[in-house]
């Protein structure tokens, strides 16, 4: 057996990430009391995705992030808010969010009892641990590996350095990362020597310069790989 430690990103991989944030958005503005136009979800989607590409770059810090991405959504339409509160509601809805996605659950279970698994992520910390939870999905790890407790983010090597230091018998060629991000997991894995799986379920063309080892589009797939 090729791999026995086997890293998984959470959001869009095993948990539904879009689906979160889309009933998270959703309650927040009809708390707020602001209507949730298409065009301010669009917005708000490309911006933070921008933001997080940046914080994987290294070019923007977590709490600047997270304590201005409602600022700027509104400023963009002109109104003056504030951010740091609307963020703390945010995430609060955020939390609640841990719908699956298909097949993770039953992955796990074939997985279990002859693999080690892990998390990896760039995700809040509170979050991310309060989402596993609720999710059902949290004893099925040995470790969750946060970037925000790491001090490092995916892709940077160290990140995958402090992995590889707290995992007892880790070495590149016997770990694995599943994830759905060609910038932070995939790209993290070249970094590091670890072999890739891009879980890519709506099969996007990849117009990176990152190729995976491996390319999935149902989770059960990596079964076959393993």
């Amino acid at each position: 057996m090729k791999y026995k430690n086997l890293l998984f990103d959470v959001d869009d991989t095993l948990l539904d990430f879009k689906a979160a944030e889309s009933q998270a958005l959703k309650r927040l503005f009809k708390e707020i009391k602001y209507p949730l136009t298409d065009e301010v979800t669009s917005y708000f989607r490309a911006m933070n995705e921008k933001m997080w590409q940046r914080f994987e770059l290294g070019q923007l810090d977590r709490n600047t992030l997270v304590n201005t991405r409602f600022t700027k959504l509104f400023a963009h339409f002109n109104e003056q808010v504030d951010g740091v509160k609307y963020e703390k509601i945010y995430r609060g809805f955020l939390n609640q969010g841990h719908q699956l996605e298909p097949h993770a659950r039953e992955l796990l279970n074939d997985l279990k009892a002859q693999f080690n698994l892990f998390i990896v992520s760039n995700g809040i910390a509170s979050v991310q641990q309060h989402r596993l939870a609720d999710s059902g999905l949290r004893n099925y790890f040995t470790h969750v590996f946060v970037s925000e407790e790491v001090g490092y983010q995916k892709p940077r090597i160290e990140f995958f350095d402090y992995v590889a230091n707290a995992i007892t018998g880790f070495t590149p060629a016997n770990a694995l990362i599943i994830g759905d991000s060609l910038t932070s997991d995939i790209q993290g894995g070249a970094n590091a020597g670890i072999d890739s799986v891009w879980f890519n379920p709506a099969m996007q063309p990849n117009h990176s310069t990152v190729s995976p080892t491996y390319q999935i589009d149902d989770l059960l797939d990596l079964e076959t790989i393993l």
